[in-house]
């Protein structure tokens, strides 16, 4: 059995890091190839996706002796610290040692930066003097950006390997995880719950399992049930206490209005794609959607994403006939969208791209295009929304009605629309 075990997912990760590990492990039997122990690893990624875990799973599957450095004393104190360490890994006779540098970009906190740090431009001193004398570092940061590009360059860490989110197969190994050391009813949807808790991290997916057992057994049910997970899932989305107030209709239905022009104009478009749809709390709503793998590849698919950006303020504003006001974060996304297409993509023409360079002329084009194109894209999602207003009433009506529509329920939706031979 492998240290690695311990690890759920990241199985490519997993196995860049075996190999490093066994060279560790079996100095002699690479030596014989002329190999040379390799420079350093660095793991780093946003917080919760179990960097220091996989750290750890690294050590204990190379058997060397370990020496941790973490930021828990004053500056002066900690760089004494840095040099002591790395000589004491220096002296050590017995084999192969390892430092182990945990949350390293949290070494230095001068300034924004911190790239010119005495912290960092020790580390990298200490590790140049070991080079050949048998210590290995391995380290852990949220952001490597903050350090220096000497420290990070092949030498002195050979590997700098990224860690996101669990994403698929991944998540889902996860969540079973945490699902088996709870009490739960058999019908529990995995996929679903998957597609709520998408691009969340280990830490939020485990987080989010507890609370809805929270929820449960504050409900006095003897077991967790499917609901919970959900509910569980959309207070995470949205960071709030759930709401224990009534909530006047008027306000609802403004929030499902919009949030269901964005649902129903997702489904249209890019089929299967809504994970969810809720009005939270009465106060906000969120409509969270999966979209294709090869969506940063495909313009046409940002086309329908853009179109779909926009759907909440062409259903408020054919439907009620007024101007939606909850649509600010929309329109910025879909700006900064347009103005890729515009002015990145040269998607309509070259004079669009502008440069440094670039007269008042061209920028004045530039943003006239960007208006124009806004103009046509909403006019398609104002276009979608009636010709397809019988769909879109049914998720209206269905949001209205419950407050949130999972994946389940709005293919069950799309299913009974098309029994009756209605076509999207």
């Amino acid at each position: 059995m492998s240290e690695f075990d311990k690890v759920i997912g990241y199985e490519s990760i997993k196995a860049e890091l075996k190999k490093i590990a066994c060279v560790l492990r079996e100095p002699e039997r690479f030596e014989k190839l002329g190999v040379t122990i390799p420079g350093g690893i660095m793991l780093y990624g946003v917080p919760g996706v179990g960097k220091t875990l996989m750290a750890k799973c690294f050590i204990a599957e190379t058997g060397c002796k370990t020496y941790v450095i973490r930021k828990e004393k004053p500056n002066g104190d900690f760089v004494n610290e840095i040099k002591e360490t790395f000589e004491k890994a220096k002296g050590d006779n017995t084999g192969v040692s390892i430092i182990f540098l945990d949350d390293m970009d949290k070494f230095a906190n001068e300034d924004d930066s911190h790239v010119d740090a005495e912290e960092y431009v020790t580390v990298q001193s200490c590790i140049d003097d070991c080079k050949g004398q048998g210590v290995f570092v391995i380290a852990t940061a949220n952001d490597k950006d903050c350090m220096p590009d000497s420290l990070l360059r092949a030498g002195r860490f050979d590997k700098v390997i990224g860690m996101d989110f669990p994403k698929g197969k991944d998540a889902e190994k996860i969540i079973k995880y945490y699902l088996a050391k709870k009490k739960t009813v058999a019908e529990i949807d995995i996929e679903e719950i998957v597609r709520c808790l998408d691009y969340s991290s280990c830490a939020v997916l485990e987080s989010v399992i507890n609370e809805a057992g929270i929820s449960a057994g504050y409900a006095g049910k003897e077991m967790i049930e499917h609901s919970d997970l959900i509910n569980a899932s959309i207070r995470k989305a949205f960071e709030e206490s759930e709401c224990v107030e009534p909530v006047e209709r008027e306000d609802l239905e403004t929030i499902a209005i919009h949030e269901s022009g964005h649902a129903a104009i997702a489904e249209i478009l890019l089929p299967g794609s809504v994970s969810f749809v809720t009005v939270y709390n009465g106060s906000s709503g969120a409509t969270k959607k999966v979209l294709p793998k090869t969506f940063f590849n495909s313009k046409d698919l940002q086309e329908k994403a853009l179109i779909i950006t926009l759907g909440g303020k062409a259903a408020t504003e054919v439907i009620k006939g007024v101007t939606d006001v909850g649509c600010i974060d929309d329109m910025k996304e879909a700006h900064r969208t347009i103005d890729k297409f515009v002015d990145d993509y040269c998607s309509l023409g070259f004079d669009s791209h502008i440069l440094f360079s670039s007269t008042f002329y061209l920028g004045e084009k530039r943003d006239y295009l960007i208006v124009s194109e806004m103009t046509r894209y909403y006019q398609i999602a104002k276009r979608l929304i009636i010709e397809n207003r019988e769909f879109y009433n049914a998720v209206l009506e269905a949001l209205m009605d419950h407050r949130t529509i999972t994946y389940r329920e709005m293919q069950k939706i799309r299913e009974r629309f098309e029994a009756r031979g209605k076509c999207l």
